[in-house]
């Protein structure tokens, strides 16, 4: 029995060492990965369209998630730094903050059905409904 909770242990550190986040988005959008920079731009609304002149709508998750940790700590930027830099476009008239989604599952129906969107889920969790643009592994503490 206690060889049993050894492995369980052991693979539960693994799944989480190995945690993947995809960056995912409409199938309408013509790209077919995306950048560090280009994806922060996304985020803090400097970029506001795609290449093709596609209008760039970002979905965020609202409840705080190692995948969101993921996602931000990858963009180098803390979950609550973004929102400052949201809620500063927001009041001086330059665009709108991401609308903040409770749920993975809600994302992924977000993102399919918005063209030109973009956002984010667990790797595992990612559908055919939505192309991904990138893969952000979890870095190792």
């Amino acid at each position: 029995m206690k060889t049993i909770y050894s492995i369980l242990i052991a693979l539960l550190i693994i799944n989480t060492s190995n945690a993947q986040v995809a960056v995912i988005a409409n199938k309408s959008i013509k790209k077919d990965k995306i950048s560090k920079s280009e994806l922060l731009d996304c985020y803090t609304g400097d970029m506001q369209k795609w290449d093709d002149g596609q209008r760039i709508y970002v979905f965020d998750l609202k409840t705080k998630t190692d995948k969101k940790e993921i996602f931000y700590e990858f963009l180098g930027k803390s979950p609550s730094r973004m929102k400052s830099i949201w809620m500063k476009r927001l009041l001086s008239g330059e665009g709108d903050p991401p609308q903040s989604l409770k749920t993975e599952k809600e994302m992924l129906k977000k993102v399919s059905e918005t063209n030109g969107a973009v956002g984010f889920v667990n790797y595992d969790s990612v559908t055919t409904d939505v192309k991904i643009l990138a893969i952000i592994e979890a870095e190792d503490n």
